[in-house]
This record gives structure tokens, C-alpha cells and sequence, in this order.
């Protein structure tokens, strides 16, 4: 698919922030035909460095909340300030996923790209850590690394160049996902494969950090056949 919004953010020193596959890329299509109002209250949960809360604000029009446990926010204020934008449309917000400090109901949606998998894969965790944050009628957008059909009882050599069992356990397939959510009260809008893959996966091989360097041993064996990335949107009722 083409990505018009994501364009404009490919620069050298916008993506040496990223830390996964193009989060921008992947946030695009996740929020294709979305249904969250302009000037939402939005929580990016595992926004990372900030650079898809940017993304969310000057494309979509959100308010956003800067919702991470490793990154520092004082840093992510610097950023969010070297590109001239408002400091009531972005706030930075260190916080664990499983105990987040906001107001019940205090957003319209959730979006969370590329690191849901690492916490959300407790049945539990949406209604007892996330839902009652989101307002009744709110959305929830999610977007995790996945695999074409779980293998973990038979991994292909090819993932183990790059990863251990332990941490391609975080990676599942569509069907283990719909498990997941169907636990939770919340709507199932759609759990499907997404289109972003390949394209999403070059841009990040191209940074010279240690993870990319280390992520291209199993990407260049062959092993990006058994992977693909998970969309799922869900709707508070």
C-alpha cells in the first residue's frame, strides 16, 4: 500500500527514533477509515520515543498522551518542543501499561503500535488495565508483530538467528489474538493480517542500531515468510 502520511516523516533523524518496524507506516494503516473523532483525547500506549504521538497529532488532529515506561519524558518534551508543537496537543507520561494513572474514561481511544504483544497477551489485561480508562462507545487500535500461523512448538531456524523462544513467544498468529480479545467485554471490530510487512520491515533494517543489526540475520535467511503484522480494533461498549 502506498503511505502518504508516513512520507513526510522519512528522514534520517526521524528515523533513527524508530524502534521496531516503521511504526509511522504501520500506524497508517491501522487508523485507515478509523472512527475517532478529530481533537480526540487519544493515549498512545508504548509510544516509544514519541515519533507516532507526533504522527498522531499533526496528521489526525488528536490530543495525545505519550503513554511509555522506558522512555524519558523530560527527552520526549525536548522533542515534541524542536518541532514546534503545542505542549496542550502532546504530553509525555511514563507509566507501566498494567497500571496507567489516568481517570476512568478520561479517552475517546487507545492507540497502540508494535507493543501491545508484550503486555496484552494476559486474557485479563483489557478489562482489568485498559478498558476502563477508554469511554463507553471509545475505540481501541492495536497493531503487534504476528506470525502467519504460530510455530512455536516447531520454530523454523530462520527465526532463531534473531531471537530466542522466549522472545518470539511475544509473536502469535491471528487466531491466538481473537482468543485473546473475545475474553475481554469489549466489541470485536476486526483481528486480521495487515498489509504492512515488507516496506515496514526495510526501514527498519536500514538503521545501524544493535537490534536492527541483529534483526536482519533472520530477515535475510528467509525467516520475514513466517511473520506479517496484526490489526485489531475493538470498540468499548
Amino acid at each position: 500500500m502506498k503511505y502518504p502520511k508516513s512520507q513526510k516523516y522519512d528522514t534520517p533523524d526521524l528515523m533513527s527514533k524508530i524502534m521496531g518496524p516503521n511504526p509511522l507506516k504501520l500506524t497508517e494503516e491501522l487508523l485507515n477509515n478509523h472512527k475517532i473523532p478529530e481533537n480526540s483525547k487519544v493515549m498512545d500506549l508504548g509510544s516509544g520515543q514519541g515519533l507516532t504521538s507526533v504522527f498522531m497529532v499533526r496528521e489526525y488532529g488528536f490530543t495525545v498522551y505519550a503513554t511509555d515506561l522506558w522512555s524519558d519524558p523530560e527527552e520526549n518534551r525536548k522533542f515534541f518542543d524542536s518541532l514546534n508543537i503545542p505542549k496542550e496537543k502532546i504530553i509525555p507520561v511514563k507509566a507501566d501499561a498494567e497500571n496507567l494513572p489516568f481517570e476512568n474514561e478520561f479517552f475517546d481511544a487507545v492507540v497502540s503500535t508494535d507493543s501491545y504483544n508484550y503486555f496484552g497477551r494476559d486474557e485479563n489485561y483489557l478489562d482489568k488495565c485498559l478498558l476502563p480508562f477508554v469511554k463507553k462507545g471509545g475505540y481501541i487500535y492495536i497493531a503487534v508483530p504476528g506470525m502467519k500461523k504460530d510455530c512455536h512448538n516447531n520454530i523454523p531456524p530462520e527465526l532463531l538467528l534473531s531471537w530466542t523462544p522466549e522472545q518470539l513467544d511475544h509473536i502469535h498468529d491471528v487466531n491466538y489474538w481473537k482468543n485473546i480479545v473475545s475474553k475481554s467485554s469489549a466489541e470485536i471490530v476486526s483481528v486480521c493480517e495487515m498489509k504492512s510487512n515488507e516496506e515496514v520491515w526495510a526501514d527498519w533494517l536500514k538503521q545501524d542500531n544493535e537490534y536492527a543489526v541483529n534483526d536482519r540475520k533472520t530477515m535475510e535467511a528467509g525467516g520475514g515468510k513466517y511473520l506479517n503484522f496484526i490489526s485489531i480494533v475493538l470498540r468499548k461498549k
